[in-house]
């Protein structure tokens, strides 16, 4: 080939070779733009409880204000089962594309590794991206109307004369409410007897007619039981009085308790493998949603109390709230079946 040839074919080589990589250059320019534009079709909202509770109605508020948000329709996909951790197991595993997102509880993100050590399906710090808190939910303390105690200072004096005697329900072993009892007992140096449900509604009606003395349960379920009083409410759980029920004291008023702070708490996560700015649209969906004024007392019927965060605020805020745990679960030796 002659010498003329030859920079001719380098010079057209070099020609495509430039052109290719422009194309290249420009499809990664153009990526990060793609995954802003993101969700671009239904997205579904999984709840890992049953549909008709107050965590169900909680994300039907939601998915309605996030699908004007996002333009897109948003569907809720109940899976309960394993204490939230097949629904949680679900969304870990799940396309990290934006289309798939969990409203999740304390328990099945932060307690659950805790009581289950290592059983689990998935790592919710590992697999799960905190979007935001999307409700603190404080629990009530409610009572059946025959026990001779009307408020904690009573009760503590009423469980002190009768040790391991009174008993207190919750919705199973190592989730919030049974760690609302635990960490009653240890600040108050007394001994309840446990006793594991499968759900608040049987609860409450085991707790109305004297079957079991006490059960800590939210207050949306509990709510028409407090108010037809078949039920009486002795403390909610959060260290001040919930603005939803100021007239129920918080059981950090009582002697020797002002320390008392244990809520649940609901948030949004993603798959870990969401990218960063698909999960910061969502973020700011989630948020924006938030501050809709029509939504903030329909949050706080169901007993939540709006609590939106920055991502890194919320993922502080889950390694403090885990470390409470932590804190209760060894010393009351807590380990899930």
């Amino acid at each position: 080939m002659s010498a003329p040839s030859r920079r001719s074919l380098l010079r057209n080589l070099g020609t495509a070779l430039l052109a290719g990589l422009i194309g290249l250059i420009s499809l990664i320019g153009n990526l990060p733009a793609a995954a802003q534009d993101a969700p671009q079709r239904s997205i579904t909202l999984v709840v890992p409880f049953t549909a008709g509770g107050g965590v169900d109605a909680m994300a039907r508020l939601l998915a309605e204000r996030l699908r004007v948000t996002l333009k897109q329709p948003v569907v809720v996909d109940n899976r309960p089962g394993a204490s939230g951790m097949l629904g949680a197991g679900a969304v870990a595993r799940a396309a990290g594309d934006g289309h798939t997102l969990l409203l999740g509880s304390a328990g099945e993100t932060a307690i659950a590794p805790l009581v289950h050590q290592g059983r689990m399906p998935y790592q919710p710090s590992r697999d799960l991206a905190p979007l935001t808190l999307v409700t603190r939910v404080p629990n009530v303390l409610v009572a059946s109307p025959g026990l001779p105690a009307g408020n904690i200072d009573e009760l503590v004096r009423l469980a002190k004369a009768s040790p391991g005697k009174l008993g207190y329900a919750t919705s199973g072993v190592g989730n919030p409410q049974h760690l609302n009892g635990e960490l009653l007992q240890s600040l108050a140096g007394i001994r309840l007897n446990h006793v594991p449900y499968r759900g608040a509604a049987n609860q409450l009606v085991d707790v109305s007619s004297g079957v079991v003395e006490l059960a800590f349960v939210s207050y949306a379920g509990a709510a028409p039981f407090i108010k037809s009083g078949r039920v009486k409410a002795l403390a909610v759980t959060s260290a001040q009085r919930a603005s939803f029920a100021p007239g129920i004291a918080a059981i950090a008023e009582s002697t020797g308790l002002a320390s008392y702070d244990l809520d649940n708490w609901f948030g949004l996560f993603a798959p870990a493998s969401t990218p960063p700015a698909v999960q910061a649209r969502l973020h700011a969906a989630v948020v924006n949603a938030l501050k809709d004024p029509a939504l903030l007392p329909r949050l706080r019927e169901l007993g939540g109390e709006p609590a939106p965060m920055s991502q890194q605020q919320f993922r502080d805020f889950i390694a403090a709230e885990t470390a409470r745990y932590a804190a209760i679960v060894t010393s009351a030796r807590i380990v899930a079946e």
